[in-house]
């Protein structure tokens, strides 16, 4: 059975495979392990390969993780699952990056409890791609909205979108859904040039992280391929 250290090398060269067939440059792409439900040890094992980027869930999960990983230098922390206001607190507090933004009075509530001392918080926008009343995130027609909200924002850097399109459809209306989010962002970019971090697509997953690369994705999310198949808590989806 291959070891974390044996997946991670392996999805890096796909990594490094797509973004060569996509001629964009090497470094172009950022893998972000998604580690929710898996173990301390787990983690450590993936940050022992030089792996820095984790993606949580679930916010009392991630807290404990984060404490009890504090002595690995440099670990970026991703809050990737839905925000309720009353976890706002903590995730300002001991994340990087948030990519599940989906309302103004969130960001405001990020900003407003970002420690001082602490940079910016990095912010991607969830869009719901597909249009789907089950799934979170905005329709793109409101993006304009939002983002010009977040944008007067002090302690917040808004950077860019996230999307999860339905993995199930196919392999076309697949990459076109990437295709959308990434002309999304360029449309956001030219209408608010005075924010010139607008630089981030977080999309694309195990099986479909080719795709999203050749559509310009700078983080793929990638959990499975990493850790493995994960054994599902209650009331976990």
């Amino acid at each position: 059975m291959p070891s974390i250290a044996d997946n991670i090398g392996a999805v890096t060269r796909r990594i490094q495979k797509a973004t060569m067939a996509a001629n964009r440059p090497a470094q172009s792409v950022r893998l972000l392990a998604v580690s929710k439900t898996r173990t301390p040890d787990e983690l450590r094992e993936a940050a022992a390969t030089g792996l820095r980027a984790f993606g949580e869930n679930y916010l009392q999960e991630a807290l404990e993780k984060i404490a009890t990983l504090n002595d690995i230098p440099d670990i970026e922390w991703h809050f990737i699952g839905p925000i309720q206001s009353n976890k706002t607190r903590d995730i300002a507090e001991h994340f990087d990056w948030v990519h599940s933004v989906d309302r103004l009075k969130i960001a405001r509530r990020l900003s407003d409890q970002r420690p001082e001392g602490l940079p910016p918080l990095n912010l991607c926008l969830q869009i719901n791609i597909d249009a789907q009343a089950s799934k979170a995130g905005i329709a793109p027609d409101d993006l304009a909205d939002l983002a010009e909200g977040i944008l007067t924002l002090p302690n917040v850097r808004l950077r860019g979108l996230m999307a999860i399109p339905d993995p199930d459809q196919p392999e076309d209306s697949l990459r076109a859904r990437f295709a959308a989010l990434a002309t999304l962002l360029s449309e956001l970019g030219t209408r608010h040039t005075e924010a010139n971090e607008l630089d981030t697509l977080s999309m694309g997953m195990s099986g479909d992280l080719e795709l999203a690369i050749g559509e310009g994705a700078t983080f793929v999310r990638i959990g499975t391929a990493l850790f493995g198949a994960r054994e599902r808590k209650p009331g976990q989806a």
